[in-house]
């Protein structure tokens, strides 16, 4: 044991002292924290930006009708359409809305002329006048007013209640599917970069024979442990860091952007704006919803369960890359070996879907059972209050599978580790898998 916690000590040091690491540990947060507050800025900054549409409607339905949307801005023109479009064309205009005579149930035909390829929120908002005007002419023609539309519109907002008589406020399934996807993919990416840095290291010592002389003093199952739980604790050590840098980065946000922070957390509390200055009323709002929703989920057990499916599943897969690792001599050979044990893991993130569509079904609990799946599956299942039981199945099963991948890999390990310029494939490995060496 004393020999694995020497080993662990020199890959953890070793690897934490390397730039990348510092790089990565600390600009990650920040990189984040900005695109956290970018989004918040440009959601409640208006850009300014106008567009003056010049409109030519032959059908009679439109013009009267036609308000001011978005971005959009309309004059309406009795000029004859060539003569518009010339002008569009001389850049004496910026665009033209061209509004044939049609069937008021069927309008097609309508043109928006541009130099050059109008944006999405345009064409978005010019979509919207065109319709919102349309449907107050149909209105007209059938006696409707608007007030009497309103007043037939009802709005439903449905409460969720679970079983256990915990109730979920409006909007608490997306919550919980966004923050399962996010932890899914998460752990998804963790594995490979950390699992890929053990099979990296392995063939890294096997080929500069470093490794010859380290098992003279150590056992094969020995180093592989060390080197393993060595980069286990650089990962775990780099996600800590991440979590603290960006709640504190998160936290400063509101201040960054001028927004006072307690009011932003009354905001949060009571969803108001009211007595808010009308400069920042509307990034208070914004941090109020985003408070809002992460006061909705158990983030002790989002974190708790996520730590643990990081470390599980890292473990897991890891011994297998250190098999492959040592069964290799360059990382080109790795291709064909990785394919098996990549596979899982790509099906894994590739049934996202179809578990958010039914987290408490029978493909979603079986695919958390499975090991091989579990790491990503149940983080995307936990936010849905996953029963205790399969949670706590789940995760004995991960040390399980752990300890099984952990004596296939060992029993790889201490023959491939020192074999060089073999050409391995499955069958090779099998074959050292059952020597009794």
């Amino acid at each position: 044991m004393s020999k694995i916690l020497l080993i662990l000590q020199r890959e953890y040091v070793s690897r934490v002292k390397k730039r990348s690491f510092l790089l990565t540990t600390f600009l990650t947060p920040l990189l984040f924290g900005g695109l956290y507050a970018l989004a918040i800025y440009f959601a409640v900054k208006d850009s300014g930006d106008e567009y003056q549409i010049k409109v030519v409607d032959e059908s009679g339905y439109v013009a009267s009708r036609l308000e001011d949307k978005g971005v959009a801005k309309f004059e309406i023109v009795t000029e004859a359409v060539d003569s518009v479009k010339k002008n569009v064309e001389d850049g004496k205009d910026f665009g033209l809305l061209y509004i044939p005579k049609l069937d008021l149930d069927k309008p097609d035909g309508i043109m928006l002329y541009a130099m050059n390829t109008p944006g999405l929120q345009l064409e978005d908002d010019v979509d919207d006048a065109i319709e919102a005007a349309l449907e107050r002419a149909k209105m007209d023609r059938i006696g409707i007013s608007q007030s009497t539309l309103d007043s037939l519109r009802t709005k439903v907002s449905i409460k969720s209640v679970s079983l256990s008589g915990k109730a979920a406020t409006s909007g608490n399934s997306s919550i919980a599917g966004a923050v399962g996807t996010i932890s899914g993919i998460l752990i998804y990416m963790f594995m490979l970069v950390y699992g890929a840095q053990v099979m990296r290291g392995v063939m890294q010592e096997k080929t500069s024979k470093i490794v010859e002389i380290l098992v003279s003093s150590v056992k094969p199952f020995q180093l592989m442990m060390g080197k393993i739980l060595g980069v286990a604790l650089v990962g775990l050590t780099q996600f800590v860091l991440w979590i603290l840098l960006t709640g504190a980065l998160l936290s400063l946000a509101p201040t960054l952007l001028g927004v006072d922070a307690h009011t932003a957390t009354e905001a949060a509390n009571h969803m108001s704006v009211a007595g808010a200055s009308a400069g920042n009323a509307q990034a208070i709002e914004a941090f109020g919803k985003i408070n809002n929703v992460i006061s909705q989920i158990n983030l002790p057990l989002i974190i708790g369960s996520f730590i643990y499916y990081f470390l599980t599943g890292y473990l897991f897969y890891a011994a297998l890359f250190a098999m492959v690792g040592s069964a290799v001599d360059s990382e080109a050979d790795t291709q064909q070996l990785m394919l098996p044990i990549m596979m899982p893991i790509i099906a894994s993130f590739m049934m996202l879907g179809a578990v958010l569509k039914d987290p408490s079904g029978s493909l979603a609990f079986w695919l958390s059972m499975i090991p091989f799946s579990s790491p990503i599956i149940m983080m995307i299942r936990i936010p849905f209050d996953v029963p205790v039981w399969q949670l706590a199945l789940s995760m004995a099963l991960m040390i399980l599978g752990f300890l099984g991948t952990t004596w296939v890999a060992g029993r790889v390990y201490r023959i491939g580790i020192l074999m060089h310029g073999a050409k391995v494939n499955y069958k090779v490995i099998f074959k050292w898998l059952m020597s009794k060496q």
